[in-house]
């Protein structure tokens, strides 16, 4: 028995219960009532099953029909969806990023993004993965502060960001303006080796810190706040995660953190170079 079923098939179910008839289903998808015939007994055969009961006065829905139009409905639903996710890439730029966005130009990031682009919806995905949602597929481009090594993907430096050292708010450093790295030797750094940009690596090889590690900003705060470790992170997560009990002091003598908007190099998305341009600009004149 031949079980493949098409969606004009449960299109054509589906509009013969929601018009009361074969007639004004013909109607409505367009087409003459034997071929609304022939489509509905040719999904009853891929089913093996009777779908709706019909009388001289009405058409209506077998015990059967009524479960397989509800499934119906649903698998329309989907398919259409399905369909606007894979055409929307004129009218819906999904930003990925893992911690802390763009920090304080996140929110004119939004807001000049729909004055310049009325036509391109702006949504931003928070996807804590090393590649911010590219890999999963969840994001279209991607807010990420380290390198991506793999060559499927391409991306621009936008701006740069300093590296703040956070501190439990009793912590003797917190009453400094800023620190150096030499002053966090022998404390633990509480780390996020996915997708974060604090390594070991900063220190010099005979005086690096301990670390643990956490994979998530509410936790690496929380832990912070609590006193057991201290945390180093670009500028922008102090500005999107503001925590009592946590304070953020610049570290002098550390590199700056290098934000890039990353893509993947065979498909990238139409508005990804007017999004490379807008943000370039946040943190320049920022």
């Amino acid at each position: 028995m031949d079980r493949d079923v098409e969606l004009r098939q449960l299109r054509c179910l589906v509009a013969i219960v929601d018009e009361g008839g074969f007639t004004d289903a013909a109607l409505a998808l367009g087409v003459s009532q034997a071929a609304v015939s022939r489509t509905l007994a040719s999904l009853e055969r891929a089913l093996g099953v009777r779908l709706l009961r019909r009388t001289s006065r009405e058409v209506a829905p077998t015990a059967a029909g009524l479960r397989v139009v509800a499934q119906a409905r649903r698998v329309l639903r989907e398919a259409k969806a399905l369909v606007e996710e894979a055409t929307s890439g004129h009218t819906l730029l999904r930003v990925g990023y893992a911690w802390a966005a763009l920090g304080r130009h996140t929110a004119a990031f939004q807001r000049r993004w729909t004055q310049a682009h009325p036509g391109t919806e702006l949504r931003l995905v928070r996807v804590n993965s090393a590649t911010a949602g590219l890999a999963e597929g969840a994001c279209d481009v991607a807010v990420v502060r380290r390198p991506l090594e793999e060559r499927r993907y391409d991306s621009a430096i936008v701006g740069l960001e300093r590296r703040l050292c956070a501190l439990p708010a009793d912590d003797p450093l917190a009453r400094r303006r800023s620190v150096r790295l030499a002053e966090l030797e022998g404390r633990t750094i509480l780390v996020d080796r996915r997708t974060g940009t604090t390594t070991a690596e900063l220190w010099p090889p005979d005086a690096r810190p301990r670390t643990e590690e956490t994979h998530d900003v509410d936790d690496w705060l929380t832990v912070i706040a609590g006193g057991r470790c201290i945390g180093m992170t670009a500028e922008a997560t102090a500005h999107q995660y503001p925590r009592p009990g946590v304070v953020f002091r610049p570290v002098r003598d550390a590199e700056p953190v290098a934000v890039r908007l990353a893509w993947c190099r065979d498909d990238a998305h139409p508005a990804t170079q007017a999004a490379v341009e807008l943000l370039t600009s946040l943190y320049r004149n920022g």
